[in-house]
């Protein structure tokens, strides 16, 4: 059998993509990511690229029209990907403007007259730790900005918390109920405020685990100086890994999955005018909430859905993509696949509400594009996502081609589309788009995400809340195995079919057809990408850690003598010393910057190099080190792509689990 029946023309095709990737080369010397022009010249290319091969999708791979499964089969596949080619498409329109409002903010900062406008902090809490809800306290308290009031909503009515708050010197709030989940919770609050005797001018919301930096609201507030503004969203970073970078391994070299959104989806929808809300990190301004009757319950996902509210009212959401919280970002493959069902039911929910884009109200067409795009998001990505691991196997069981193309021709249509986009997205966002990863990322939600996209377009209403857990103990390893059966299962269905297929003539890979090239090379990607998903199941012990960002001189004293040396890593309850090595037990003090008085602390084990220190913070320390770790600096985590850290970490995490 001839491997490659069309080596020649496969030749061709290669020298395709060999011309895109040396226009990847060039692209930083001519392209200005800030231009507009710039990046619509990028996505029109790609536009192009795209309708060429969904047109030759269309006229040459399909099964002939008849009362066939090969039809129905190859048809319905050809359906999927086109839908989820058109809401590409419009994410490719969104991301060819782009608004940065940092210099905005440098100009309009104190642009009021007179004295500090008043600000409501509103930290919105159910089911939180102590621990968590005194980081977002103590952040909230050591603003910057001094004429502010910071309010515990507490939905959950705890004693404790409410004595707590007392200590603090916090504003504490609970309701009879929990009617309207989040969104009720911070109405209750919104209403109570009316009731005082000098109402605020803004109200900031904060999540239980989300901790402002100081900067954070005389930030936001600079973009006020529009009276048009009716809220700034700000981007949420984490400082903790998510699932996905912690199960592999890539910590220092892969971002969270939410930077490509909150870094440069969110500044080319406010380029639009259609940056939405998103719960935490954002600050509104007072009359405008009052002008709109405060958060719509219609949806669970009461932040975007706030959007639209302003919008319809006649309100702007404009978006200020700085680093001024961070927080816990799921730290179990459970709550992060609850998590982003949620956001995909709340987004169907919108999608049949009165604030629908097809339903009679206020909002402009954009705002409406803006829906539909979510829409096509949520329906096309995850279900397509199933369907690219489904499909090869009616192949490979059946005999049933879906695709009945040559490989020359896959690469000369699919592989220059495929390579331009991936060139482009990664060009516009330094890096971010990993295919295996990303690929990895969609299929661990795909399963409950699709079933929520159409649950909520059919069914929109009578769904409960999920709250995403955080915190917790994270100090076993963990399989989660219901979540990992059906990629186990496609693993094992793919694998085998493969053998088969290639081990016995009666099977489908010995037939004459072209199609076959394009399956196979299907099928092998689905096994890698199938195999790194069920990985990812395996959850690894966590524990808290805080590196410092650049080495750190620290005075350790004892016994009346002063040793100058390097801190490694800090945490609220160790610290690790390089330089003198100290017996067990050793006692003393620290001394760290922005910390006050001296640390208590004792030796608990020898390092290589050094030794780690058991902390010992009275409650004013404690504060300090919170807000040493949380809320000073800069974006936490990784914020682009190590490519050669991302391989020695992948290669790393492989080895381990080799030898396990």
């Amino acid at each position: 059998m001839d491997l490659f029946p069309h080596l020649g023309e496969l030749g061709a095709s290669t020298v395709h993509l060999i011309a895109i990737g040396g226009v990847a080369l060039v692209l930083p010397f001519v392209v200005d990511p800030r231009k507009d022009l710039h990046r619509a010249a990028l996505f029109a290319v790609a536009f192009l690229l795209a309708f060429r091969y969904a047109w030759w999708r269309a006229t040459e791979t399909l099964a002939p029209p008849g009362l066939t499964i090969n039809m129905l089969a190859s048809w319905s596949l050809f359906a999927l990907e086109m839908a989820a080619l058109v809401g590409s498409m419009s994410a490719f329109v969104i991301l060819s403007r782009v608004k940065l409002r940092s210099e905005e903010a440098d100009r309009n900062l104190g642009w009021w007259e007179g004295g500090e406008p008043r600000v409501a902090i509103l930290i919105a809490t159910y089911n939180e730790d102590r621990e968590v809800l005194e980081r977002t306290i103590v952040g909230a308290r050591s603003l910057r900005h001094q004429n502010k009031e910071v309010i515990v909503c507490d939905d959950s009515r705890r004693d404790w918390l409410r004595d707590f708050c007392a200590e603090q010197n916090v504003r504490y709030m609970r309701r009879p109920d929990n009617k309207g989940q989040k969104a009720g919770n911070i109405n209750h609050a919104l209403d109570r405020l009316a009731e005082d005797v000098v109402p605020p001018d803004y109200v900031a919301v904060l999540d239980a685990d989300f901790v402002p930096h100081r900067g954070f609201i005389s930030r936001t507030l600079a973009l006020f100086h529009d009276p048009e503004v009716g809220l700034v969203q700000t981007p949420q970073h984490f400082f903790n890994p998510d699932p996905i970078q912690h199960n592999f391994g890539l910590v220092r070299s892969y971002p969270d999955e939410q930077r490509f959104f909150f870094d440069y989806m969110q500044p080319s929808r406010d380029g639009w005018g259609i940056a939405f809300c998103c719960g935490t990190s954002s600050i509104c301004r007072w009359t405008a909430l009052r002008d709109v009757g405060g958060f719509n319950t219609e949806s669970v996902t009461e932040d975007f859905m706030m959007t639209l509210v302003l919008r319809n009212g006649g309100w702007k959401t404009v978006y200020l993509n700085e680093p001024l919280t961070e927080g816990l970002a799921p730290e179990g493959l459970k709550e992060y696949v609850t998590q982003r069902a949620r956001w995909c039911l709340g987004l169907m929910q919108i999608a049949r509400s009165s604030l629908g884009p097809l339903a009679n109200n206020n909002l402009r067409l954009r705002d409406r594009w803006s829906v539909i795009d979510s829409v096509f998001y949520w329906c096309t990505t995850f279900s397509f996502r199933i369907a690219a691991i489904v499909y090869p196997l009616l192949y490979w069981y059946g005999n049933i081609t879906v695709v009945n193309a040559r490989l020359p021709d896959v690469i000369t249509y699919f592989g220059c589309y495929y390579l331009w986009i991936l060139m482009t997205l990664n060009y516009l966002s330094r890096g971010m788009v990993v295919p295996i990863l990303n690929d990895v990322s969609q299929l661990l939600g795909a399963i409950p995400i699709t079933r929520a996209a159409f649950t909520g377009l059919f069914k929109p209403h009578g769904h409960p809340f999920s709250v995403t857990a955080k915190g917790g103990d994270r100090s076993k390893v963990q399989v989660q195995w219901r979540l990992m059966a059906p990629f186990l299962v496609a693993f094992v269905l793919t694998v085998v079919g493969l053998l088969i297929g290639i081990v016995f003539d009666g099977f489908a890979f010995n037939d004459a057809g072209d199609g076959k090239w394009v399956i196979l090379f299907w099928t092998l990607y689905n096994v890698v990408v199938l195999a790194v998903t069920s990985l990812a199941c395996v959850e690894l012990p966590r524990r808290e850690i805080h590196v410092a960002d650049k080495p750190e001189r620290v005075i350790f004293r004892t016994e009346g003598t002063d040793h100058t040396l390097w801190m490694r890593s800090l945490t609220l309850d160790t610290v690790r010393l390089r330089g003198n090595v100290f017996p067990i037990e050793t006692r003393g003090t620290l001394v760290l910057d922005d910390v006050p008085g001296e640390l208590t602390a004792y030796v608990i084990s020898s390092t290589t190099d050094g030794n780690r220190l058991q902390l010992l913070p009275d409650a004013e320390q404690r504060e300090a080190l919170f807000l040493r770790f949380y809320a000073d600096g800069a974006e936490p985590g990784v914020v682009r792509v190590q490519s050669a850290a991302l391989i020695r970490d992948i290669a790393r995490r492989l080895s381990v689990t080799s030898r396990s």
